[in-house]
């Protein structure tokens, strides 16, 4: 066997032709090159926003490789189909009797110049399309990988080993297909059908047949084994299709050409062989960490959501203290995987409030989720307080008393009994269930949700005060957390003034704004002298509002209070329409009318003063948000006028309206676990990027991204550039690198 080796060895070192045929595959170098300078000429060409849609590169090797992948079908075809067209196959069977020997010994050379080719060819493919985006690459997009894949990309260098490899083993199918059709021209057509027709065909198909039609080429194999993409299968299942078809190519060759009694045999064997190859390492990878859902997905009884929504119901214990007691009907909405990557999991929104409906919110902002759906199902649930499940008064849970700013021990007390009395008239409905909504029992909710998924662990998004049951699961099952990423979420255990910090520099940003533009209306004088002295009078004399009773009157905290929103969010710019609003309604108020505060509270809460609402506060405060008694707020209160001169008061809004709460407090703050959780992803605006910064850094590894620019609930808001860092982190756990930031898309 040795000898017959060699002699085919110095047969294909001999052919002349076998190296220029291997020039050709410069042309593979050349058109990953030409497609990467057309794909780079087209992003230049783009908006920055329309950039981080953009289609990614890849490893560039795609572009190129069918043109490879013929250049070394062809070589192995030859190395049978041109003894067969001189007719010296004849000469080779009488040297060599054995058929299927012949054929064999012919494998070895040729793997062995085709896997060093292949390799060289391989890496020059990738750096001539990286070396044509240059900086480009480095940019990431929306589906969280860059534009171009440099080798340090995790499972980059073994993709392009992968793809040198393939070469070899698509030498082999051309080897193998040329001893079974026997014909150079022939071994052409069969080549162009198996490398350059069926992939087009398959790209023609609709989703997701066309990833699972796709995900069956030879072409987008070596990225599934490498694991970083191109279709639907695990890589060992893609390296077991890979090698079944080298078995597959090289039975049917061998088929052909053993004489006739014998083909059945060869055949059943190689057959045999390909399906083990192939099956064994499918079923070994099956879908590892995930099990069958025992939710019944239907379509959701709100036919004004998503149209590819699907809702559940689940049953949780109204209290988890007691598992086999009242029970709860929860609604879980599912926007599930398109099929266009290999599934990875399940990604769990967790929505804010406290009280959103997470089904809601994930059917209003599915489009920022499009990407993320290549890999993964993403789900969210309308909680357990949410305000509109109809156990509650909705009217009394959307309203709630007027919030004073206590000056005295007895008025703190008075506020109490006023805030007692509000929240008994909603209670009494239901005192279990109004003393079972903490973000605790929320955590345990998601838990059920989980178990019922069938998922062993979960990635999650927690936005804005979703970040406190994110914290919970966190601390209640850190071995079933995957990834997590808090979106402008409140930490609980930062000091709430200097947490408001950053709105103090929103102000600035509002009297800057105010001073280089004729439009506002206080164009011309100082913002913060006007501001200050206008809290001041009102605090010593409320200023009324025009056709409201007295009481109606705004105080110097009412108006700080009702200006908070519009300060961190002025609206899309030019004309920033909140800050508009808000500097006629300071002026107004100037004047001795603070009816332009109370007109657009009015629009929001049906109220001419911010109320505090009930059904927040019935979570707030079985979280802790409140205070132990009257000498915590005195002493928060000092701190908030020392370090916030414009704004001091808004940070105890929440804790003042816990003062005199009927329910005892349930679940208090609490810190994370030092061990057992993976690094995190906190990203946030200006004004909330401290508290998801905050909450992270508590857990070793974690790293942060600032949006430097206004607004809140930045993955849901569609912000690209933020979106792209979370994808990256969800689906491959890569980190920012610390002190990245993002930038607001210029148009």
């Amino acid at each position: 066997m040795i000898d017959v080796i060699a002699s085919e060895w110095l047969k294909l070192r001999s052919l002349r032709s076998n190296l220029y045929l291997l020039a050709c595959s410069v042309a593979a170098v050349l058109a990953c090159a030409g497609i990467a300078f057309m794909i780079g000429r087209g992003f230049d060409n783009q908006t920055m926003e329309e950039r981080m849609a953009f289609p990614g590169n890849g490893d560039g090797i795609g572009n190129g490789i069918a043109v490879a992948y013929f250049v070394f079908a062809v070589l192995g075809a030859l190395a049978i189909t041109s003894e067969y067209g001189t007719k010296m196959i004849q000469t080779s069977l009488v040297a060599v009797p054995r058929r299927q020997v012949l054929l064999l010994a012919k494998v070895p050379g040729l793997a062995a110049v085709a896997l060093v080719a292949g390799q060289v060819l391989a890496f020059v493919m990738h750096a001539a399309s990286m070396a044509v985006l240059g900086d480009r690459a480095e940019q990431l997009l929306r589906d969280g990988v860059t534009l171009g894949t440099s080798l340090s990309e995790p499972g980059a260098l073994a993709s392009v080993i992968v793809a040198g490899l393939s070469m070899a083993a698509v030498a082999l199918i051309g080897l193998g297909v040329g001893a079974a059709v026997r014909s150079t021209p022939g071994v052409l057509v069969v080549l162009s059908v198996i490398i350059v027709v069926l992939p087009v065909v398959a790209k023609t198909l609709p989703m997701p047949l066309r990833a699972q039609a796709g995900s069956f080429m030879i072409e987008n194999l070596p990225l599934q084994i490498a694991g970083v993409g191109g279709g639907i299968m695990p890589p060992a299942a893609a390296a077991g299709l890979l090698v079944a078809y080298v078995i597959a190519a090289l039975t049917a060759g061998a088929t052909m050409i053993a004489l006739t009694g014998r083909r059945i045999k060869v055949l059943a064997i190689g057959a045999a062989a390909a399906v083990l190859v192939s099956a064994v390492p499918a079923a070994a990878a099956g879908s590892p960490g995930s099990g069958p859902s025992r939710l019944a997905w239907a379509d959701c009884a709100d036919k004004n959501l998503f149209e590819e929504m699907r809702c559940a119901s689940i049953k949780v214990p109204l209290d988890w203290a007691k598992p086999s007691g009242r029970k709860l009907d929860l609604i879980v909405g599912l926007l599930p995987a398109t099929g266009a990557q290999r599934r990875m999991g399940t990604v769990f929104a967790i929505p804010g409030g406290p009280g959103g409906s997470g089904v809601a919110d994930l059917s209003e902002n599915a489009g920022s989720f499009a990407e993320l759906r290549d890999r993964f199902d993403v789900v969210s649930v309308e909680p357990r307080n949410t305000i509109d499940k109809g156990v509650l008064p909705y009217d009394c849970l959307v309203s709630g008393p007027w919030i004073t700013w206590p000056d005295t021990r007895a008025e703190y007390a008075e506020l109490g009994r006023r805030n007692r009395a509000a929240a008994e008239r909603c209670r009494a409905a239901d005192p279990e269930f109004f003393d079972h909504m903490d973000s605790a029992s929320v955590a345990r909710d998601m838990e059920a949700i989980r178990v019922a998924l069938g998922e062993e662990k979960l990635s999650f998004i927690a936005t804005s005060y979703g970040g406190v049951p994110g914290i919970d699961y966190s601390r209640l099952f850190p071995g079933r957390v995957r990834a997590m990423v808090f979106d402008g979420s409140v930490s609980p255990y930062m000091d709430r003034a200097q947490g408001r910090l950053t709105h103090e520099e929103s102000f600035t940003r509002f009297a800057a704004w105010c001073a280089a533009t004729t439009t506002c209306a206080l164009h011309g004088q100082d913002v913060g002298e006007v501001w200050r002295a206008l809290v001041a009078r009102a605090d010593r004399v409320p200023v009324p509002v025009k056709g409201e009773s007295p009481q109606a009157a705004y105080s110097g905290f009412d108006i700080k209070e009702a200006a908070a929103s519009s300060i961190i969010s002025p609206g899309p710019e030019p004309g920033f329409p909140r800050w508009t609003e808000l500097a006629e309604a300071i002026k107004r108020a100037a004047d001795s009318d603070a009816s332009g505060f109370a007109d657009y509270v009015r629009q929001s809460t049906k109220s001419p003063k911010v109320p505090a609402f009930i059904g927040m506060n019935m979570t707030h405060c079985l979280d802790g948000l409140g205070f132990r008694d009257y000498e915590e707020y005195r002493k928060k209160r000092r701190k908030g006028e020392r370090l916030l001169p414009n704004i001091a008061g808004i940070e105890l809004w929440h804790p003042l309206a816990c003062v005199g709460w009927p329910a005892p407090v349930t679940n208090p703050p609490a810190p994370l676990p030092a061990k057992g959780l993976p690094p995190y992803l906190g990203v946030g605006s200006w004004t909330d990027f401290d508290g998801s910064a905050d909450i992270v850094r508590r857990v070793p590894g974690s790293a942060a991204v600032q949006y430097q620019w206004h607004g809140h609930g930045l993955y849901n808001a569609g912000v690209s550039c933020i979106i792209s860092h979370v994808n990256r982190y969800l689906i491959s756990l890569r980190l920012p690198a610390p002190g990245t930031v993002c930038r607001k898309a210029v148009t």
